[in-house]
């Protein structure tokens, strides 16, 4: 199965947005090193907004990723893949507006994509993989906004080193594998249908340091949305 057929049953995930009620669903996606983390917490202190942040620190597949990506692609896609699914179907079920870092539509499109394409998972395992991620899509309501945040190379790298005490792992992670993400996001924001999507190159960003930047954003967010009244209380 192409990954392009999956972008092709979004007019099926989006005929469930009438179920979500009168709460906001955002979502922020990004490469490894964009601050989506930290931005995703930021916004939903500011607005109230219950977080929900991707399974990193208890990962048990994480470091051997980075050390053999070939031999641990597809049980790591899989383990992304089942949380990413469980937390998108908490955030359905809340009566609270929600924030998530990271979406199950990056695992596919973006980080499923790429392994495969770089020969790094084997045919059958995407093949699987992706038949799996589109049962569990029928289930899925989708965000009312994707939020990616855009960064070059070089920045990733930068912010990357910051956490490196944190995540010693991510020493391990070849620049041609950011780089590739980098062009694999770049291409899922133009080709998105399962909503709106707001893009924000951040290079010349720093939310967290500059308060009129993080401004910034919380503006071009109420900009985007349809359902403004819901933002306003925060804003």
């Amino acid at each position: 199965m192409e990954i392009s057929q999956t972008l092709g049953h979004a007019s099926e995930y989006k005929a469930n947005r009438g179920s979500q009620g009168p709460k906001l669903f955002i979502a922020v996606a990004g490469n490894i090193g964009t601050g989506k983390t930290t931005l995703t917490r930021m916004l939903a202190r500011k607005y109230g907004w219950q977080p929900h942040f991707e399974v990193v620190d208890t990962n048990p597949y994480l470091a051997d990723f980075y050390e053999n990506m070939e031999r641990w692609s597809f049980p790591i896609q899989i383990f992304f893949l089942n949380s990413r699914f469980k937390a998108h179907q908490r955030i359905i079920q809340t009566n609270n507006s929600s924030i998530q870092d990271r979406t199950i539509y990056e695992d596919a499109h973006i980080f499923a994509r790429n392994l495969f394409e770089s020969g790094l998972m084997q045919e059958r395992d995407y093949s699987t993989y992706l038949n799996l991620y589109e049962e569990m899509c029928k289930f899925l309501t989708p965000p009312d906004l994707m939020i990616y945040l855009r960064k070059s190379l070089p920045r990733l790298k930068q912010n990357i080193q910051k956490r490196v005490i944190e995540r010693d792992y991510e020493n391990n992670i070849p620049d041609k594998y950011l780089s590739d993400l980098n062009g694999y996001y770049d291409d899922f924001a133009e080709n998105y249908k399962y909503g709106k999507v707001l893009v924000i190159d951040t290079d010349n960003y720093d939310f967290v340091a500059n308060a009129d930047d993080f401004e910034d954003i919380g503006r071009r967010i109420f900009e985007e949305l349809d359902q403004k009244e819901m933002f306003l209380p925060g804003f």
